[in-house]
Order: C-alpha cells, then structure tokens, then sequence
C-alpha cells in the first residue's frame, strides 16, 4: 500500500571512479559528470513528484561514493546507526552522515562497533531486519544492529561478487507486508536461499539478467517501484501484482556499482 516517505539523497557532484573495490568499477571507465548528475536529479524529482520529501546531504569534494546514500546509515522507528564501512576509501562518508542525522533532529544516534554499511545490507520488512554478509557488513553487526532496533534479524549470505550489497539482490516491495518482496536466488547460498523461500514463498524471483541490470537495487513505496529501466523483466510481473514500475536511467551511477536504491536512505520515523 502507498505510503509517502522521506529519503535522504546526496548529489553526484563530485562523483568519479578512480579506485575499484566492486566488480562494476572500472577507473578506465570515463565518468559523464554531467550526465550522471541530470539523471540523479530525474530520480530525486521523480521522488517528489510522486509525494515524497527528498532531503539532500551536502557532498564532500573528497569522498566521490557519498552519492551512495544508503550506504551511511541505517534508520527505523526514527533510531540511527551508522555506517562503518569496509574500505578505507570510504570510512570518511560515516562520519558525514552521523553528524547529517544529528543536525537534523535525529536524537537516538548510535555509531556501531562492527562493520556494516548501512541501507546496502539492512533491509526493513513489516516483521524483521533482513541482513546481508558475506563481501562488505560483518556478521557481528547483525546482533548489534536488532539489539539497537528491538526487531529479529535475518541472517542472508551473499555469495556472488556482483551482489555485494543486499540491495544489489533483494528488494522489499511492500514493508507493511512480510511476504511481498522480490529477490535474486543466484546472489545467495544454498541455505539462504531455503531460508527466503520459507518466509516468502510468494516472492517475485528476478532472473539473472535483470538481477545484472541492477533491478532488484530499486525503491518501492509500496505502489510505485522506481527501478533501472533497462531490467525490462521485471516490469510486467510487478504489474501483475498491483505494482506501478516507474524506469529510471542511471547509467552514469551504475559504473560505480550503485543504483536507485544506492542512492536513496529512507528516513523512517
């Protein structure tokens, strides 16, 4: 069911690869600066066009990832815990997202002891913390993280390269609703894999194709899913169930190994 939400975005404007710590990043890749800041503002108006409040954290010259929103934080029930992130290329963003959050009224405010980044491993569903381990997040977090928010965790291991980040392979479509979520089998282990198909037997399965084409890195508000256009598999099956797919072109973005959801934090209260 809609719900408006609040999320937090950080414009591109000094985005650039020029190191590679996941397999999309290619510092031979030339970046479209322009370009990838036109198509960043196109999903944030698209955001607002549909009814959402977009608040934008100010980009830091030298910390070119920070678009990667998602990554600095993780919030629900209007409780913060912060990033603390794998490389040292960027360990600084945590910092700019705590004191982001404390600016802006965020009172309960924790900087975790173990590593975890954020939004990209940490997804919310009516009933439980789904987390990812396995590349970047530790699986120490994942105490720390449901002792923070008083919610049972889920353990997921990711087990392909391509799928670092939870948010790479799985989305929850519907956060009121345990069961509605769509997800890539490939990503996880075996027994993860078992695992996502006993609570959510009636989960939307993403092929390989459209997982590759970053369309499970996408944000629902529980009727519009905004995901990259070009996972052109996944559009008619979310109709089928009453969702609106709404395709955006972040191409610039992905050569940094992010997209729609990377660079969206929901802020929930």
């Amino acid at each position: 069911m809609f719900r408006a939400r609040r999320y937090l975005m950080c414009p591109p404007v000094h985005f650039r690869v020029t190191y590679s710590i996941n397999p999309w990043m290619d510092p031979e890749k030339p970046v479209d600066l322009p370009l990838a800041i036109t198509q960043w503002e196109d999903l944030r108006d698209r955001y607002r066009s549909l009814g959402h409040t977009v608040e934008e954290l100010e980009p830091d010259p030298d910390l070119p990832d920070m678009v990667y929103a998602a990554n600095g934080a993780t919030v629900v029930d209007g409780r913060v815990l912060g990033a603390r992130f794998a490389h040292p290329e960027r360990a600084a963003e945590a910092a700019a997202h705590l004191a982001w959050y404390r600016e802006h009224g965020f009172t309960r405010v924790r900087e975790p002891e173990h590593i975890n980044e954020g939004e990209g491993d940490f997804a919310v569903t009516a009933s439980w913390l789904l987390a990812g381990r396995g590349f970047r997040s530790s699986p120490l977090s994942h105490g720390e993280v449901q002792e923070f928010f008083g919610r049972p965790v889920i353990g997921l291991d990711l087990v392909d390269p391509h799928f670092y980040h939870l948010d790479t392979a799985l989305c929850v479509l519907d956060d009121a609703v345990d069961g509605e979520v769509m997800y890539y089998p490939g990503a996880f282990s075996p027994g993860s894999r078992a695992v996502l198909e006993r609570l959510f037997p009636d989960a939307l399965l993403a092929g390989e194709e459209d997982a590759r084409a970053f369309g499970l890195n996408a944000v629902s508000d529980g009727h519009h899913v905004l995901l990259p256009q070009a996972a052109v598999g996944l559009f008619e099956p979310l109709r089928a169930r009453g969702y609106e797919p709404v395709g955006i072109d972040l191409g610039e973005l992905l050569k940094g190994g992010g997209s729609v959801k990377c660079c969206t934090a929901e802020l929930r209260a």
